[in-house]
């Protein structure tokens, strides 16, 4: 007797191949039957045609502390997704020394999620072992992430690493990739990673290879500097002789608009040469970040808190007003070529400013009577550093573009926000991608989709035997009505669950029901190491 079976479902297994109307069986937490099946089960769901898919994947995502607030993961779980790849752009709570602990936690906080509790970790392994130890509705995996390895060894200098420390950090890349992290992650738009030179990277990068190891980046420049920045990461895994995935492959900035074919030329070109390279891509024009990631590079030399000391010191205050107001050579100054009005506040911590969420700060400085430099600075100093912002910067039709690439798959970049008005994608990414791109504009048909968010980011984060409906594998399943499915968040009304999806199996587990999460906890942290051994 089978545990589960899902009778009468339009069949995309993952595969990208045509649907076809069928049964999936499950047992013991894995596909035990797919077709028409004539046995029995101890649960049986009649879908009445919908379609039955893989459980959607969020390969990019920053779901690495608010896992332990909310295991029960309902943001994900009512979108389809089963399964998150966690420690991207170089962002993650692992590994950190105690000594350098805040430097760390008010680095990365306001991209992860604020705990007020102390972690019970410090290694990428013992961190792997508190996820382990959650009781979770959904499966996790991770990356070493390089800005928590350079803060863990330099702080936030701005220099290179000296060789002793660059031993250090890839001992640490070493023991966490020993532990099951899927690879290394970096981000090169942010401090301290942006302090670090392709050649410094390359070696780190030289610990991959003996574990299959991907490496991920977001890479330096998004904006005037798109093509230099593609290829230097491009550079950086050819001489490192590792895969590439480039994270949310976009264009900022109007003068930048239609670049992303440059940079998929270029990823077709390294391709030729043998270079494994991939990437992907969030469904929206707008994206979310922290309000520092809008400062010059030497700003955050001494982490947060010397940033907040620049603002108070009239000088270093006027210097970054001035390199803000132009243009620059060395990094992607975006307001300088989006403009204030397209940097809105999504989240602030202190209750008195709460009424600035939604606002963008050109108008906020407006009201104030202020520059809308001087009005930043003021706002960060007033919430300690930690503002969280959506930032209007991207075309739709290079958004059209990258979604229908056929390297891309979509992941939600989707940052952690408590309180206030995230970008809409923590809510809605995946059932956007299938109610605008699938069905209402055509740039995907309804089998690419899947491909692109089920078998494809599981073969390329190295997940196991999941992605697909096949016997074997993970019974990891999502079911959905492709006529009504939609995502009901918006800029204005971010906090709103998405429709169509009726059941969400994890593990084997019906784990929603409709608009019932059922209680089950039967997701799991997936070893790099060991999945492809077990594949669950």
């Amino acid at each position: 007797m089978l545990d589960l079976i899902l009778r009468n479902g339009r069949i995309v297994d993952g595969t990208g191949n045509p649907w076809f109307v069928g049964d999936v069986g499950v047992k013991d937490g894995l596909i035990a039957a797919v077709g028409r099946l004539d046995v029995e089960a101890r649960d049986v769901i009649d879908v009445g045609r919908q379609v039955i898919a893989p459980g959607f994947i969020d390969g990019h995502c920053h779901s690495d502390l608010m896992i332990f607030d909310y295991p029960k993961s309902e943001i994900k779980l009512r979108q389809g997704v089963t399964t998150e790849v966690l420690g991207n752009c170089g962002l993650a709570p692992a590994p950190f020394v105690p000594e350098r602990a805040e430097q760390l936690q008010s680095y990365v906080q306001p991209v992860l999620g604020k705990t007020d509790w102390a972690w019970p970790w410090q290694t990428v392994e013992q961190y792997m072992a508190a996820l382990e130890r959650a009781a979770i509705s959904e499966n996790v995996a991770t990356y070493v992430a390089h800005g928590a390895l350079r803060i863990a060894v330099m702080g936030f200098d701005n220099r290179p690493a000296r060789p002793d420390e660059l031993n250090r950090m890839k001992a640490m890349l070493d023991a966490g990739m020993q532990a099951g992290a899927i690879g290394l992650s970096i981000g090169l738009l942010y401090a301290p990673g942006s302090y670090t030179a392709k050649e410094e990277l390359a070696e780190l990068c030289s610990v991959l290879p003996k574990y299959n190891g991907l490496l991920s980046t977001h890479i330096r420049g998004e904006g005037n500097n798109l093509i230099p920045s593609v290829r230097e990461v491009i550079w950086i895994a050819e001489r490192a002789g590792v895969p590439l995935h480039v994270s949310h492959l976009k264009a900022a900035g109007k003068a930048n608009w239609g670049k992303v074919l440059e940079a998929m030329e270029l990823i077709e070109a390294a391709r030729a040469r043998g270079l494994d390279v991939t990437c992907d891509v969030y469904p929206y024009h707008a994206g979310s970040t922290t309000l520092t990631t809008v400062l010059p590079p030497w700003v955050l030399e001494r982490g947060i808190e010397g940033a907040l000391e620049a603002f108070r010191d009239p000088s270093l205050r006027k210097r970054i007003a001035d390199e803000l107001s132009r243009e620059q050579e060395t990094w992607d100054n975006l307001v300088c070529s989006t403009g204030w009005q397209s940097v809105v506040v999504s989240a602030v911590h202190r209750e008195e400013n709460r009424h600035l969420e939604g606002r963008s700060i050109a108008e906020i400085a407006e009201s104030r009577g202020q520059t809308p430099a001087d009005c930043m600075m003021d706002l960060l100093l007033e919430e300690d550093g930690r503002i969280s912002i959506v930032y209007f910067h991207m075309d739709e039709a290079d958004v059209r573009q990258v979604v229908a690439y056929e390297k891309s798959l979509i992941a939600s970049d989707s940052l952690t926000c408590e309180t206030g008005k995230p970008h809409p994608r923590l809510y809605g990414t995946f059932p956007r991608v299938f109610a605008k791109y699938v069905r209402d504009e055509g740039v995907l048909s309804l089998e690419e989709a899947v491909r692109k968010v089920t078998s494809f980011p599981a073969a390329r984060f190295k997940l196991g035997k999941r992605g697909l409906i096949a016997p074997g594998y993970a019974a990891d399943l999502t079911v959905f009505d492709p006529d009504t499915i939609r995502d009901q968040a918006t800029y204005e009304e971010p906090r709103q669950y998405p429709r169509g999806i009726s059941n969400v199996i994890v593990g084997g587990r019906p784990t929603l029901r409709g608009d019932r999460h059922t209680q089950e906890t039967a997701g799991i942290l997936i070893r790099a190491a060991s999945c492809c051994k077990h594949g669950h």
